[in-house]
């Protein structure tokens, strides 16, 4: 078992999906984790119940990480909880079931994407950065997606921010390095969530997955959550700049 034992993580997004699947495992392999819910109220304290089984620390806090002063308010209550930040999972994200063209999709739409799925990720980095160059190490983990590797027709402004976290994510490794602080990314494939379950439940979504997808199916957020651990592990110590595939080979980088 990969062991976190005495790390202080902050994952946004944990009340559910691949967030609340990462604050578990981070909780079952020895981190105290503080996590941020913006609605879900009651999942979030249902993750801390069952993450707190395993002994640790684990806090949910309300933050909405779209906005800057959410973000530092979240990272200056991390560090007052846990002592320090040593890895910051930056996860929470949205995704549009409706199909959205283009020439249809109202500035409105595209700022609140933009806000979600980029801006909280710079802002929480740009927070939690701070303390961790004064470690003089850390993690950043950012979560992005195939969609940001390959684009994704009628949902180009999500596959916009999360190119953009791709590039970010190599940006900040570079710049980084220099203070010990590691930063790689995960960009999953399809996954069993409340946020893509609807598509996933219909007829034409389990098509879709068996013929797009080698593995036959879409991951759960468990399988998304172990490659998350391990970046954040001492197994990846010499890892920075790299994007982890996880998406059951439906598409392929080098």
């Amino acid at each position: 078992m990969i062991s976190l034992a005495g790390k202080a993580a902050l994952i946004t997004g944990g009340s559910r999906g691949i967030g609340a699947a990462a604050v578990k495992l981070f909780a079952q392999a020895g981190a105290d984790v503080v996590f941020n819910y913006n609605k879900a109220k009651d999942a979030a304290a249902l993750v801390e119940s069952e993450s707190r089984k395993h002994g640790t620390r684990v806090e949910a806090f309300k933050a909405d990480v779209g906005r800057h002063v959410d973000n530092k308010k979240l990272v200056d209550q991390t560090v007052a909880r846990l002592g320090r930040i040593d890895i910051l999972v930056a996860n929470a994200g949205v995704w549009n079931i409706d199909d959205q063209p283009i020439e249809k999709m109202t500035e409105k739409q595209w700022d609140e994407m933009i806000r979600i799925n980029l801006k909280s990720v710079y802002s929480v980095i740009h927070f939690a950065s701070a303390h961790m160059i004064k470690q003089k190490s850390g993690k950043i983990i950012p979560i992005s997606s195939t969609a940001g590797q390959r684009g994704e027709s009628f949902h180009t402004h999500y596959g916009a921010t999360k190119g953009a976290v791709i590039a970010f994510t190599k940006g900040l490794a570079t710049e980084l390095a220099p203070h010990g602080i590691l930063v790689n990314s995960v960009a999953p494939g399809w996954v069993a969530t409340d946020m893509s379950n609807p598509v996933l439940d219909t007829k034409a979504g389990q098509k879709m997955a068996a013929s797009a997808i080698p593995l036959g199916r879409a991951a759960t957020a468990e399988e998304i959550a172990g490659p998350i651990l391990f970046l954040a592990s001492d197994l990846a110590n010499f890892m920075t700049g790299e994007i982890i595939n996880v998406n059951g080979g439906s598409v392929l980088c080098g």
